[in-house]
C-alpha cells in the first residue's frame, strides 16, 4: 500500500484546484521504482480527480510516463 500526498487543500479558490500535477508525478515516480523492485502491480482509482479536482486528461499522462513506461501493471478502477 502507498500514500501519496499530490494537493494542497480540498477546494478550489483564487489560487486554482487544489491538484499538484507536479506533487502526483514525483510519488507515481517513487513508486514506480518501488512496485519495479517489488515486482508488484500498482491498482488505484482515478487518482486526483475527486476533491483535488484534477482532470484525468492530465493524470493518464502521467501514469503512463511513470508506471507504464516501466512496465508496471496498472489498473485503474472508475467509481460509479
Amino acid at each position: 500500500m502507498a500514500n501519496m500526498v499530490g494537493q494542497r487543500g480540498i477546494k478550489t479558490g483564487s489560487a486554482g484546484p487544489p491538484i499538484r500535477y507536479d506533487a502526483v508525478e514525483r510519488c507515481l515516480a517513487s513508486l514506480a521504482e518501488q512496485a519495479a523492485a517489488l515486482g508488484a502491480s500498482v491498482h488505484m482509482p482515478r487518482i486526483g480527480c475527486g476533491l483535488a479536482a484534477g482532470t484525468w486528461n492530465r493524470i493518464e499522462p502521467i501514469i503512463l510516463r511513470t508506471l507504464c513506461v516501466r512496465d508496471i501493471a496498472v489498473t485503474v478502477y472508475e467509481h460509479r
